[in-house]
């Protein structure tokens, strides 16, 4: 297994690390604990880190493996819906947010799935649109996280309310990328059977 791939079942394996230290404290209750939800912002922006990292590597040492195609963005949707489910849980991340969010990435990855399973075995990448969702994304887990941990009672509920603000971008940006990824792919889904 190559270093790019590594990194990939490391940002997986950090997932349920994430939620250990998201789950300790609950933002806006009494058991609500700052450190826990640095430590968390800190495991989500380690792991964010390995996701430009391990695609960087990959395409600059030529080492893109039909693994990395598949585990690369698995690893983003664990990484960032997990986060997503716990803003909800913490009320700044409304329901409709998420379910745009997951109803996007089913859509995706079912046509990524089918096209790979293709008699010619077509794997379809990310689009730039997709990208730019997925840095979003990354960008306002790691805003949430930080922002309520450093600035505790001050500020918190104001950054929070920011952060919901970015929810709804997420939620924009997810809804075009996922349309754009299905618009440039409709030849593929017309031929598909």
């Amino acid at each position: 297994m190559n270093l790019p791939n590594k990194l990939t079942l490391t940002r997986i394996l950090l997932v349920p690390v994430f939620m250990i230290f998201v789950s300790l404290g609950q933002y806006i209750t009494p058991s609500y604990n700052p450190r826990y939800y640095l430590i968390a912002g800190l495991i989500f922006a380690v792991a964010s880190f390995t996701d430009f990292l391990d695609g960087h590597l990959a395409r600059k040492w030529n080492m893109v493996t039909d693994f990395g195609k598949f585990a690369d963005p698995l690893a983003d949707k664990l990484l960032t819906t997990v986060a997503f489910i716990y803003m909800m849980r913490d009320g700044v991340c409304s329901p409709v947010v998420l379910c745009i969010i997951l109803a996007r990435e089913f859509a995706v990855s079912g046509l990524r799935m089918v096209a790979a399973g293709a008699k010619d075995g077509k794997v379809i990448a990310a689009n730039m649109w997709g990208k730019v969702k997925t840095v979003l994304q990354m960008l306002t887990i790691i805003f949430y996280y930080f922002t309520v941990s450093l600035t505790g009672n001050v500020l918190g509920q104001q950054c929070a309310d920011i952060a919901s603000v970015l929810c709804w971008a997420v939620a924009a940006v997810t809804a075009i990328s996922g349309i754009k990824y299905l618009w440039d792919n409709r030849s593929f889904i017309n031929t598909a059977k």
